[in-house]
């Protein structure tokens, strides 16, 4: 696996802290991956849409639920990049959106490559 105090990838997962999280239970993390394989790409392009309508309530919700998936699988940069959006939108500046936004797809580039190397490596 990936050395995870290679910090070389925007989007770098902390591995040592994601199999502390599920006791180093590697069917689970298939599992917990898999599951953010499948929903993450939804939830970029609503936030993408979201973000070009300067829809602060939606940018709100859907930048406050990836948050909390980049939190718990241990991608902090991407977590921040994340709340920094949810910020903005609660505090209703919607001209950052964009600039913001275009930080976040930077920092979460090449993730779900690292998750799907991690899958592989994991399997029982």
């Amino acid at each position: 696996m990936k050395d995870p105090a290679n910090p070389s990838a925007a989007a770098s997962v902390n591995l040592a802290e994601l199999l502390a999280r599920v006791d180093n239970d590697r069917e689970l993390l298939c599992d917990l991956l898999s599951i953010f394989k499948d929903e993450f790409p939804g939830h970029i392009k609503s936030l993408e849409d979201a973000v070009d309508r300067k829809d602060a309530a939606e940018v709100a919700g859907v930048s406050h639920t990836l948050k909390g998936m980049l939190s718990n699988l241990a991608v902090p940069k991407a977590a921040s990049s994340a709340a920094r959006l949810e910020h903005l939108a609660r505090a209703g500046e919607t001209a950052s959106f964009r600039e913001v936004f275009a930080s976040f797809e930077q920092d979460v580039h090449g993730l779900l490559l690292e998750m799907e190397s991690y899958m592989v490596e994991a399997r029982p």
